[in-house]
């Protein structure tokens, strides 16, 4: 059904189930075994898919691909990106696409067919499973919308299409952030590819700027912890006095070399000195909000997403837009608190720091602002509901490795049930705690970019400069159970976001939303835990290709440890 953000396909006849659940300019495919286990000679399944309106399909690619059944291109290398997954099959239970055009309205239509190899290397195949589901841009059309920036600096479609060169770098971000208000990029595909970095995020932020500017009534209220990115900036100048901002003064965002400091002076020669404050609360003014109330738009950005370079381009980061009279209160009430105290302590006596819901039609949302007091503190209560997941937890959290508190104690009690499903990301490797990957495996998970030994097929990766690259802030509760729920926002689920920054935390019981978060989280899982294989085979000098079927009797399936390990078992079920 149209507008369903999960799907099943209903072929009887095929020899397995699908189900798609619809993702933020991406959709995840499960698929499961129906009866038993799969036959010995299955290696995989080929994955098309068809845009709405079109008439053919279009083989989704694997950049892995069986021995001696390599693509090659014109200069004689192998060319993973010709591998059609109809001769190089997925040999996983579950796919996350991101179509070329996602933002199209109407269904893509997905078909996935097993794929079966004799003794001989031919490929074969089964009867295929097809389903459709609508892709289209906003989460709940005109309330809110979910968006995510891509994060993907280290990857091989990042290198492939922008960066083949180290020095493709230099030309498409600046060096470091104080010098980003100055910085023209000078990459000939440089508008192509910042788009495609900042994906969903960067256009939705930007988007609610440029109605901001068309609506000569709109007044804007803006906090920003950073603020080194010069489209933003010279969109804020546009609104002249009708922006009014506080921006952090922390750290290196004090000095008057400082991006946020250069910003400032900007501001103030277009808004009016009055309208610009400089602040850091106790210790961070932490949040990236932007506020617009006028006749014709009542929008709240809030999330992750830094209005910086890095932000924008390099990092993997959340902005969520709220719609709405009624979404908006909770925000303006909390920028005036802020305006009008620099104390934590008084901040926190305040009705902001209180949960208040957001007012939304059939979704369960609500929004609390830090530094939170004695009476009003949430973090506990965030770790006794994280406690509480029964079925799976997925988490993305920047800066875990140095939080220390009832957060980790509770990801790690959670990460020991055996019937629940973590997966998590944090931006280096947390002492202490074990993520489990789906090989059964125990190994914390923290992205890496592949370096100059990068094994065949794969070209090395740029790091995307200093700096961390995951930076997402959120915890995915039971996605599958009507009690779903998200935890997101600027929140580092630390003490210091609780009791002393200025942060915004936000809790949304809603299933479309907690399902949206969820392929999120698993993309980048999943795209790490890949960086973790190759590096592995690189380190061992071993080849990175498919796996045939079993020749010798001590041979076992590609699928096999997903029938016998009890994380891959719990993985291949909960998804399909």
């Amino acid at each position: 059904m149209s507008g369903d953000f999960q799907v099943t396909a209903s072929n009887a006849m095929a020899l397995f189930t699908l189900k798609l659940h619809r993702g933020e300019g991406m959709a995840l495919l499960a698929m499961n075994w129906k009866d038993g286990q799969p036959p010995a000679d299955f290696v995989g399944f080929g994955i098309e898919y068809q845009e709405p309106g079109g008439d053919r399909f279009f083989a989704i690619k694997n950049r892995l691909g069986f021995t001696g059944i390599v693509a090659m291109a014109a200069d004689g290398q192998a060319d993973p990106q010709q591998l059609s997954t109809l001769r190089a099959p997925i040999q996983k239970f579950r796919w996350v696409h991101f179509p070329r055009n996602a933002d199209l309205p109407g269904e893509f239509v997905y078909r996935v067919t097993p794929v079966f190899m004799n003794g001989a290397d031919e490929l074969s195949y089964g009867e295929a499973q097809l389903a459709a589901i609508a892709l289209r841009r906003e989460t709940w059309p005109g309330q809110l919308n979910v968006t995510f920036t891509r994060g993907f600096v280290s990857s091989q479609a990042f290198v492939n299409q922008y960066a083949p060169y180290p020095e493709d770098m230099k030309t498409l971000l600046p060096a470091k952030a104080d010098e980003g208000l100055d910085f023209q990029p000078t990459h000939p595909k440089a508008a192509e590819a910042l788009a495609w970095m900042g994906f969903e995020a960067r256009n939705a932020i930007l988007e609610v700027l440029d109605q901001a500017i068309a609506d000569p009534a709109a007044q804007v209220r803006v906090v920003a912890y950073d603020l080194s990115e010069r489209t933003v900036v010279e969109k804020l100048q546009q609104l002249g006095s009708r922006l009014k901002i506080i921006i952090d003064n922390s750290g290196t965002h004090g000095p008057e070399h400082a991006a946020e400091s250069q910003a400032a002076a900007l501001l103030r020669a277009s808004a009016g000195a009055a309208q610009v404050k400089r602040q850091h609360m106790g210790c961070l003014q932490h949040n990236k909000t932007i506020l617009v109330n006028g006749p014709t738009v009542q929008a709240v950005v809030c999330g992750s997403t830094n209005f910086s370079w890095r932000g924008f381009y390099v990092q993997a980061n959340n902005a969520v837009v709220l719609r709405g009279s009624q979404a908006l209160q909770p925000f303006a009430a909390a920028f005036d608190a802020y305006w009008a105290h620099d104390a934590a302590a008084d901040f926190g006596a305040t009705t902001s720091a209180s949960w208040v819901a957001l007012g939304l039609d059939g979704i369960d949302a609500e929004v609390t602002f830090s530094p939170h007091g004695n009476d009003n503190a949430v973090l506990g209560k965030v770790a006794d509901d994280i406690d509480q997941a029964g079925s799976s937890l997925f988490y993305s959290m920047a800066f875990l490795y140095q939080t220390q508190g009832p957060i980790r104690r509770a990801i790690e009690a959670v990460t020991a049930r055996d019937h629940v499903l973590v997966y998590g990301m944090s931006d280096r490797e947390v002492d202490g705690l074990d993520l489990q990957k789906p090989d059964g495996n125990v190994r914390p998970v923290s992205p890496t970019a592949l370096g100059a030994h990068a094994p065949l097929p794969f070209k090395p990766e740029p790091t995307g400069g200093s700096g961390i690259r995951m930076h997402h802030k959120f915890a995915v509760i039971d996605f599958d159970q009507p009690t779903a729920r998200v935890y997101l926002g600027s929140y580092n689920f630390s003490g210091p976001a609780d009791r002393s920054n200025g942060e915004n935390l936000l809790l949304i019981r809603d299933r479309r939303v907690a399902v949206a978060y969820m392929i999120e989280a698993l993309r980048l899982f999943d795209h790490y835990h890949f960086r973790l294989a190759q590096t592995e085979a690189s380190t061992a000098q071993k080849a990175f290709n498919l796996k045939k079927p079993p020749r010798t009797p001590d041979e076992q399936t590609w699928w096999a440890a997903h029938y016998t390990d009890a994380v891959k078992i719990r993985d291949r079920l909960l998804f399909a």
